[in-house]
């Protein structure tokens, strides 16, 4: 029992477990701000220009069974405008990342090609591992 232990806080202290459990908590989080966006602001909005609720949509089907498709109808709605959203915010860091990063000079080329059969080699090859060609400095 005690080396299951050992080997359960090795797992646990991993690198990689801790970066997941951080990206689920703030995914979490993240997950509430984009609710309430979506909830609390984009909806009303969208309720002054159609002014429909789904929600209340229901088909009885026999006196106990009832289907009530408006529910998953504005569940469907919901999900999209949130997709949306989370979209138009991953498309707006990634558009200021590139214009933060679009300095930094290119990476010095690490490869070259060889002059008989075109293949991509290391820069440090004296000769070509594709087609055995001596390679000239």
């Amino acid at each position: 029992m005690k080396k299951f232990f050992e080997e359960f806080k090795r797992f646990i202290s991993k690198g990689n477990v801790m970066d997941m459990a951080v990206g689920i908590i703030i995914g979490g989080a993240f997950t509430s701000i984009v609710s309430s966006l979506v909830e609390d602001i984009i909806n009303p909005v969208l309720g002054l220009f159609g002014g429909m609720n789904f929600s209340q949509f229901a088909w009885n089907i026999t006196g106990d069974v009832t289907l009530y498709y408006g529910k998953f109808i504005t569940a469907v709605v919901n999900f999209l405008i949130m997709a949306l959203v989370v979209f138009i915010i991953v498309k707006a860091m990634n558009t200021a990342s590139a214009r933060l990063h679009k300095d930094e000079p290119p990476a010095a080329p690490t490869t070259k090609k060889c002059p008989y059969c075109r293949s991509e080699i290391p820069l440090e090859a004296t000769r070509c591992p594709h087609c055995t060609s001596t390679l000239e400095e």
